[in-house]
């Protein structure tokens, strides 16, 4: 009986010792492992968590940044770096470092089993959504590709939202959808009939996001913007393309790579169009007032509403011919030029009437001075000859 007695006394003793192990343990854990602050749900009116697409990238970054200056957002950041550049998100978690203000998740919207995980495990009040590959000329050499990754992209963001009762979209969309119309400025009512993929495939997200709407009561709200330039004022974020995607790439890029002496000089394509000089007519609106633009879509948007707004300066256009001047006195370089024949999928004259969105949301584009904002950009250029540095971390 004694030995009976010791043998369940020791078993009772083992038993405590390791429940007071495995409780040790646990609370050690618990100390070390903080929760997920982006898993719950604020108080309507205390933050509003924002899920950023393509955050990395040239005006998804700048729209992040914008965000954060607001005390009352919290922003997510998810992105495949195949454009963006995790220096920016470097930056931002630099300029907001407190905990539950900006996390950055890497991941590609392609991946529907990745994309509903990341839905499940954040409470998302919001969606902006910027992720997508963005060059007229690009998207006529590799079409399959433009409609993958931005009009499939699109139906797996939606489906997400729809499966985890996000109820807020902010669609990034382009004057691309317009393609090239008979009549200027264009307007919200200017039938859509894209010439080109890029532009075909953002008309076919907003015809599904459009579509997904009636059935549901999301607030949406859709920017159409136009030849976006400039820069942050305060020199914190630019634009820093690839090399390799320089041919396909912005104009201003361009310039100041030719200012730069990083190419010969800057090639126009196209001096045969139907306009004062023979060169394109564009709308070039700073990124500044762009995302200006989205944070008040976001305040006003409305459930059930879709709201659809041009987003350009207002001033009319300026020609390619116009532009490379105002680069020429920005950076007082005299950028070589050389004219080449037109590019496939470009048009003419696009500029917009943005009368509409100045009258309900009450915005207009304040940095309308072209060759200011090439300058405040050019300084950006000049203080990161390189970008970003390397796209991953």
């Amino acid at each position: 009986m004694d030995i009976l007695k010791s043998y369940s006394t020791s078993r009772i003793l083992v038993a405590a010792l390791l429940l007071t192990v495995v409780l040790i343990l646990f609370k050690l854990s618990s100390d070390l492992i903080s929760p997920n602050v982006f898993s719950h749900q604020e108080p309507a009116g205390v933050t509003d968590h924002v899920l950023v697409t393509g955050g990395a990238g040239y005006i998804g970054s700048h729209a992040a940044l914008r965000l954060l200056k607001d005390s009352y957002h919290r922003v997510t950041i998810v992105d495949n770096l195949s454009r963006g550049n995790m220096g920016a998100v470097k930056i931002l978690q630099k300029l907001f470092p407190e905990p539950g203000r900006l996390q950055f998740i890497y991941a590609d919207l392609g991946d529907a089993k990745t994309v509903n995980k990341i839905f499940a495990e954040n409470a998302f009040d919001a969606v902006m959504h910027f992720a997508a590959v963005a060059y007229v000329g690009e998207s006529t050499l590799e079409p399959l590709r433009y409609y993958h990754n931005i009009t499939s992209n699109s139906l797996v963001v939606l489906e997400a939202m729809a499966e985890h009762n996000v109820k807020t979209l902010i669609y990034s969309s382009t004057c691309a959808t317009y393609g090239e119309p008979t009549k200027m400025p264009i307007t919200e009512e200017t039938p859509q009939m894209p010439i080109n993929p890029y532009g075909k495939a953002k008309k076919m997200s907003e015809d599904i996001i459009i579509d997904f709407s009636k059935t549901t009561n999301m607030a949406v709200m859709i920017l159409r913007y136009f030849n976006v330039i400039g820069s942050d004022p305060d020199g914190r974020l630019g634009e820093a393309p690839r090399p390799e995607l320089r041919e396909h790439g912005r104009i201003s890029g361009a310039c100041f790579d030719a200012a730069q002496g990083i190419t010969p000089g800057l090639e126009v394509r196209g001096t045969d169009y139907k306009t004062a000089d023979g060169t394109c007519v564009r709308d070039y609106i700073d990124v500044t007032d762009l995302v200006d633009a989205h944070v008040l879509a976001l305040a006003n948007a409305k459930p059930g509403k879709v709201g659809i707004y041009n987003v350009g300066t207002g001033k009319g256009g300026r020609s390619v011919k116009e532009f490379v001047e105002a680069c020429k006195k920005a950076t007082g370089v005299d950028i070589k030029v050389d004219y080449l024949s037109r590019r496939p999928g470009d048009y003419a004259e696009v500029f917009s009437d943005p009368s509409k969105i100045r009258d309900e949301l009450n915005w207009t584009a304040q940095r309308t001075d072209l060759q200011e904002s090439l300058e405040i950009a050019w300084k950006w250029h000049k203080a990161h000859l390189n970008g970003y540095g390397p796209s991953m971390a």
